[in-house]
């Protein structure tokens, strides 16, 4: 929303004191009210292309590449491409045989006009881009190891599970839509009192309650199952506490 308004303002300021587009046949009035315009359908194509970042975004199971980032700057500057100049012909020239052909709206006035206003674009998300990757980065827990270089990293909704599995702990995570598992040298006591956010359900196990799903019981057992349909024992010296901490999960 930050960089559509942004849009807005220096969209306007362009094409008020570069005076392309025949602005100087319009007097200062007529100029306040539809250089604006110019300034609001790029900022409703810039919207308008978010879908499609998200559609991108989901394909490549949600890894975001140089690649990405070029074929969502293709899609809106297409995009815009067709309503600015839907804009011009019918709007501001109303449809007037003297107005600029396509090929020369293309080549001399809009190929120009996106030169300027891409580094804005560009700059404002990659800025922003880098303050969410710095927000997310503080939100990562680490799980240590007791070997100098053993350690994961990672965003706290991802963690499902862990598991003791003699002296090491079997981290299972999300990685986008992927299911990742990592063996890490520890105590799964130590684990635990390192994260808080998780809830013991067995001697073996520690949970993550926000990927909880379902209780599922059988043959006098309680097991609950997470994300992934993966299934986790429940002894009864936890069971209370693991009601209360799903509960308290999935009511938040």
């Amino acid at each position: 929303m930050l960089i559509a308004l942004g849009l807005v303002i220096w969209v306007f300021v362009f094409l008020y004191f570069t005076k392309p587009l025949d602005v100087t046949e319009f007097g200062p009035r007529e100029q306040l009210i539809y250089l604006p315009l110019y300034g609001l359908f790029a900022s409703l194509c810039y919207l308008a292309s978010l879908p499609f970042q998200y559609w991108l975004f989901r394909k490549q199971n949600e890894k975001w590449t140089l690649s990405s980032e070029l074929s969502q700057l293709l899609f809106l500057f297409v995009l815009a491409f067709v309503i600015v100049r839907l804009v011009y012909y019918y709007i501001v020239m109303e449809a007037h045989p003297n107005a600029y052909t396509i090929t020369y709206f293309a080549t001399h006035i809009y190929i120009p006009a996106i030169l300027t206003i891409l580094p804005i674009v560009a700059i404002g998300r990659w800025s922003f881009g880098k303050y969410k990757e710095k927000k997310l980065e503080e939100q990562k827990v680490e799980i240590k190891g007791t070997g100098n270089y053993e350690s994961l990293r990672l965003a706290l909704n991802d963690l499902i599970c862990i598991q003791s599995s003699d002296n090491y702990v079997e981290v299972t995570y999300q990685e986008g839509q992927e299911l990742r598992k990592q063996l890490i040298r520890n105590k799964l006591t130590a684990v635990e009192a390192s994260l808080s956010a998780l809830v013991r359900t067995h001697r073996s196990y520690l949970i993550n309650p926000h990927h909880f799903k379902q209780w599922r019981t059988g043959n006098r057992k309680v097991n609950v199952v997470l994300s992934y349909d993966l299934e986790v024992p429940v002894s009864k010296t936890y069971q209370e506490a693991v009601e209360k901490a799903v509960n308290s999960a999935t009511e938040s």
